[in-house]
């Protein structure tokens, strides 16, 4: 194995914390008591899939939504139900990240949507921590704005030609499985973030295990 260069991390379930149950019960209290199966970890319906991608902007996501109710809906309350699966982003992660600039190149990679992002950094900012954030990697990447998501074998290779990146040389940890399938398939060498474990805990007990 070469020697790692780059590191590319996830945002969402590896850097800021999530829970999607929280978003399932707010939909169910809207009327869509089957969100679950329109949406996963594992999998969606291609509504949000192109949502992610930019295909669609927040106004027909919402739309979208709405017909999946059984119940009258706001808008305001569709993009907090929607949101509820934000939690926090602990700063000594954001300290960690900082930390591993000084040896590698560090990159986000993140399937996310616009009104994901906007509330989530709108409280970063609220904390003083979005410039933190920001100076943290090389470049962000988030799936709706370069029209690519993941698992897509060219959504990694967008990343890595745009940066003239090996892959061999490139790590990247996220967790969902089937993302690191298709970075694995790009040649990367990916390693899954168990539930309930740290980056600050597993990376450099990774990063050793590849240089010994």
């Amino acid at each position: 194995m070469k020697e790692i260069k780059n590191i590319i991390f996830d945002l969402g379930g590896v850097l800021l914390n999530l829970d999607y149950s929280r978003t399932i019960r707010e939909f169910q209290k809207l009327g869509i008591v089957n969100f679950e199966k329109l949406y996963s970890q594992k999998n969606q319906s291609s509504v949000f899939d192109d949502f992610e991608t930019g295909k669609i902007n927040p106004q027909d996501f919402i739309s979208n939504i709405d017909t999946f109710s059984t119940k009258k809906t706001d808008e305001k309350d569709i993009i907090v139900a929607w949101n509820a699966m934000l939690l926090d982003l602990p700063p000594e992660r954001l300290n960690f990240i900082k930390s591993l600039k000084a040896k590698y190149k560090i990159f986000l990679l993140s399937n996310t949507n616009e009104i994901h992002i906007d509330s989530f950094e709108k409280r970063l900012q609220s904390n003083n921590l979005l410039q933190q954030y920001y100076n943290c990697f090389e470049e962000l990447y988030y799936s709706f704005r370069i029209g690519l998501r993941k698992p897509d074998l060219n959504c990694f290779n967008f990343v890595l030609k745009t940066n003239k990146l090996l892959p061999k040389e490139t790590l990247f940890i996220d967790d969902s499985i089937q993302h690191i399938e298709g970075a694995r398939e790009a040649g990367i060498q990916a390693v899954l973030l168990e539930k309930n474990t740290s980056i600050i805990q597993i990376v450099p007990d990774i990063i050793q295990s590849i240089h010994r």
